[in-house]
């Protein structure tokens, strides 16, 4: 029998005892993965209201070419190469401008809607579409006399 602590705590490992759990293990790996001090580029999570988010990114110096969005199994990657070579020699750098890949893990329910670019902040818009049968319906009362 296999023993875990959290120091030894390593997933392909318990993957290799457990049958039929891939995708609780590729989710699980993913959100160790973004756990590891991951903060470029910085991003906030919004909810407009009860069926609507957006997620903004800090995109500043991004051109439109250099971004790219995909939306695979519940997945919402965001990419940012940047192609351009430094034309100049910095004496001090402090706008940060290296390439990322952030993972950001959608419930079933939700659809990615757009995104725009706005005063160098990408923001994705997202629905939670709510199915006919998780809604909640009235039941009518009927009187007896």
């Amino acid at each position: 029998m296999t023993t875990y602590t959290i120091s030894t705590f390593d997933l392909p490992t318990l993957h290799r005892h457990a049958v039929g759990f891939d995708k609780l293990f590729n989710e699980l790996g993913r959100t160790f993965a973004n756990s590891k001090a991951e903060n470029y580029p910085p991003h906030n999570i919004v909810r407009i209201d009860d069926n609507h988010y957006a997620i903004q990114l800090a995109v500043a110096g991004f051109s439109q070419d250099e971004l790219d969005i995909e939306y695979k199994e519940n997945v919402l990657t965001v990419k940012g190469e940047q192609k351009q070579k430094d034309e100049y020699e910095y004496l001090h750098r402090g706008i940060s401008a290296r390439n990322f890949t952030r993972h950001f893990t959608l419930a079933d329910n939700v659809e990615v809607k757009g995104a725009t670019v706005i005063n160098g902040i990408l923001a994705i818009s997202l629905e939670h579409i709510v199915p006919e049968e998780q809604k909640a319906k009235k039941i009518a009362i009927t009187f007896a006399k």
